[in-house]
């Protein structure tokens, strides 16, 4: 089925674009245009079919959403796979509502990649590894909405908030330190009382545990996330 998928991988990164070629060539895929961006895609795009993947590595959150939206509309029939150096969950959502079919971090094998790319051309939508683990571990309880409510009744300071947040937007304790001009020991002390509180195993659960809850509302979001 592979050489029956028309890939075409978008990126400024020539050496990530060279690299995912030869990856996918020896894993039989059809590779069709390796190019820095879409107005270099070439004509033979323009009729492509279902089995058509766009593949485009990510720099930054918003070049990864425009480029989605631009392969969007001018291939609607076609896939698009976002490829990421990392994952937040609110980069994931607005992925998705760009239209994309697919979110994959870079650190994955090959083999792994090949498969992802399968399901995605079969019409699957795909999402981090580590995503899935953490919504399948996780102690679930009805989200109220209220975001108000679901802080007070796990009685979150407003210290705990402001690193919780950090958190949806992916930050490392470093940074988190750093903007909040506090140690990262004290990072990661506030972050084991909120893993308590939230009764939940790490951070990746935190953050879901509160966008589920209204955090990421516009009224509770922070410049972190910008």
């Amino acid at each position: 089925m592979r050489d029956n998928i028309q890939v075409s991988i978008l990126g400024r990164n020539e050496i990530v674009r060279e690299g995912l070629r030869r990856i996918l060539t020896e894993q039989s895929f059809n590779v069709l245009d390796v190019v820095q961006d879409a107005e270099h895609l070439t004509s033979d795009n323009e009729n492509g079919s279902l089995n058509c993947l766009f593949i485009v590595d990510s720099t930054t959150d918003k070049e990864g959403l425009d480029t989605c939206r631009q392969l969007r509309q001018r291939f609607p029939g076609c896939r698009v796979v976002i490829m990421a150096d990392n994952y937040r969950l609110d980069a994931i959502a607005r992925a998705f509502e760009a239209g994309a079919d697919g979110y994959l971090v870079k650190a994955i094998s090959c083999e792994p990649l090949a498969g992802a790319l399968n399901l995605i051309a079969l019409g699957e939508k795909v999402v981090p590894t580590q995503v899935v683990e953490s919504l399948t571990n996780m102690h679930w309880q009805p989200a109220s909405g209220d975001w108000e409510a679901s802080r007070a009744s796990v009685n979150l300071s407003d210290r705990e908030i402001e690193i919780l947040q950090c958190l949806v937007c992916g930050e490392a304790n470093k940074v988190i330190a750093r903007r909040l001009d506090i140690t990262e020991a004290t990072v990661k002390v506030h972050i084991k009382a909120i893993l308590r509180k939230l009764n939940v195993l790490n951070r990746t659960q935190a953050a879901i545990w509160a966008v589920m809850r209204g955090i990421g509302d516009d009224d509770h979001r922070i410049a972190a996330c910008n």
